[in-house]
């Protein structure tokens, strides 16, 4: 099979109408809006973790966050969706709610919208961090027909996560810091996979992504 058939999107088409080249207006790979995006702002995130900002500064990322990879993400969605392409529709809008929740509760908490007192922000933080390290555990394990470094990305997303989790519940800065450097480490295989997408889509030959792990 070729290189380029399985990562069009972000290497999460999995069927064969999803690998057949689409035509019309709308032709093209969502995963070239899609990749970059998501890697802005998850290094943006990694930034502020890994206390590149003071903690008191961490909104600093939102603008990233809301106006780039949500907006982004859910263009690379939409796109995905008009083609027909449900699995890469179903990742991107995964990435694309993972970032607007992300930017809708920070809101909330600044300015005091979902009426959480000081003493709840914890509560609410580790809702959140529960709820996102479930969807994509979930999706990590769905993966594992994909060529390895897809899932690869994802169990760092995972390993970040729960990193978070636990500096945010033991209020341990050391936790954080160190999820930080794994949102860095899924930064680094996206950047791969966007190159991959970019030399494919221009001509050249994409780079090898790996066998699945579960055929």
């Amino acid at each position: 099979m070729p290189n380029t058939s399985v990562i069009d999107d972000l290497s999460f088409a999995v069927t064969s109408q999803e690998l057949e080249t689409p035509s019309g207006p709308l032709a093209g790979t969502p995963g070239i809006v899609g990749i970059p995006m998501a890697v802005t702002g998850a290094f943006g995130l990694g930034l502020v973790n890994t206390g590149f900002v003071p903690a008191s500064a961490a909104a600093v990322a939102l603008p990233t966050a809301v106006a780039a990879s949500a907006v982004g993400l859910l263009l690379a969605t939409v796109w995905a969706c008009a083609l027909g392409q449900n699995a890469s529709a179903g990742v991107f809008a995964l990435f694309f709610g993972f970032f607007a929740s992300y930017s809708a509760l920070s809101l909330g908490l600044i300015n005091g919208w979902y009426g959480i007192t000081a003493e709840q922000a914890v509560n609410a933080q580790s809702l959140w961090l529960i709820c996102w390290l479930f969807a994509f555990a979930l999706l990590t394990l769905v993966t594992l027909r994909l060529p390895w470094t897809t899932t690869l990305m994802l169990v760092f997303v995972d390993a970040a996560l729960v990193l978070l989790l636990i500096g945010t519940v033991d209020n341990n800065a050391s936790m954080i810091n160190l999820g930080g450097w794994f949102t860095f480490a899924f930064v680094a295989v996206a950047v791969y996979l966007y190159v991959d997408v970019m030399w494919s889509q221009t001509g050249g030959r994409g780079l090898p992504l790996g066998k699945p792990l579960v055929r």
